[in-house]
């Protein structure tokens, strides 16, 4: 009969602040935010995505099931603890950006919105304190998720992800052969990403034909030649007139969030960052001498 283990540890209480406060941010939302942009719930889900998947890991480390976990209980916290955080500063950013902006009335809608903002920047920290104390420290023997490169991986195919977004309302990547080369660094660096979390949560590397480390590097070379590429490519075929780019219109001034032209750029800006963390990727992956997987 499981027995359940109390933790007095600063790991615990950081969780149950992240699970409280996410909570908070997403009942407050459904319960009287009067969302009416499909934004809305997307910030939602990322809410009640987090609160679910820490309440999962909270009752698992109560219960002391760690043993019977399907998946390595050294890579999962954290990997989740690094997704959620990332989803929750999107939400704190994204929420505020459409149902706060240009707001002057103070209904009870409104107040709703604030007390939503206002915890999930709270549940970001939490979130944030959550992986800065269970990130592997030099000389310790950790999961590879719990590193640099590891965590840098959950934030590239993160990123990853918004691009998509981005790139695909609307479509603007199908004007030019080279843009679909932008789509393909994307797609390929993504997939390669996700299937090293994936091969590390469910500690499958040792199943690999060829060594993880050596897979691992190659990799993280070949990311940054692709990314760096796309980081020049995508600005000259989107905002450089010679080659059929355009600079922002006016009506973009008025428009609510995001215009065509704004996702166009953030989707240049989210590849450079993107190529900068497969770069600190590669150096990283370079010096880690400390871990097993």
């Amino acid at each position: 009969m499981p027995i359940v283990v109390v933790h007095y540890n600063p790991l615990f209480w950081v969780r149950l602040c992240a699970l409280v406060f996410s909570c908070v941010a997403f009942a407050v939302t459904v319960h009287g935010a009067d969302l009416s942009h499909g934004t809305g719930d997307w910030c939602v889900f990322c809410w009640a995505f987090s609160f679910a998947g820490t309440l999962l890991v909270l009752l698992v480390e109560l219960f002391g099931l760690q043993t019977r976990a399907p998946v390595s209980w050294k890579n999962f916290p954290i990997t989740f603890a690094c997704y959620a955080s990332l989803l929750c500063l999107s939400a704190s950013i994204i929420f505020p950006l459409y149902f706060l902006k240009g707001q002057t009335s103070r209904s009870e809608a409104h107040n709703y919105r604030i007390v939503a903002t206002v915890f999930s920047c709270l549940a970001t920290i939490s979130y944030i304190c959550e992986v800065s104390i269970s990130k592997a420290r030099p000389g310790e023997v950790a999961g590879y998720m719990a590193t640099a490169p590891g965590l840098l991986k959950v934030c590239e195919t993160f990123v990853a992800c918004v691009i998509f977004v981005f790139i695909s309302d609307p479509v603007s990547y199908d004007s030019h052969d080279a843009l679909r080369w932008c789509l393909a660094v994307f797609c390929i660096c993504f997939i390669l990403s996700a299937a090293i979390i994936v091969l590390c949560i469910c500690e499958c590397t040792g199943c690999l034909p060829f060594p993880f480390a050596r897979f691992l590097s190659a990799y993280a070379v070949l990311a940054v030649v692709m990314y760096l590429s796309a980081t020049i490519i995508w600005p000259i075929f989107k905002f450089d007139e010679k080659h059929g780019g355009t600079s922002r219109p006016y009506s973009c001034r008025r428009y609510e969030g995001l215009c065509d032209w704004d996702r166009l750029l953030a989707v240049a800006v989210l590849t450079a960052v993107n190529f900068v963390l497969y770069l600190a990727d590669l150096i990283y992956s370079a010096r880690l001498v400390f871990v097993t997987v």
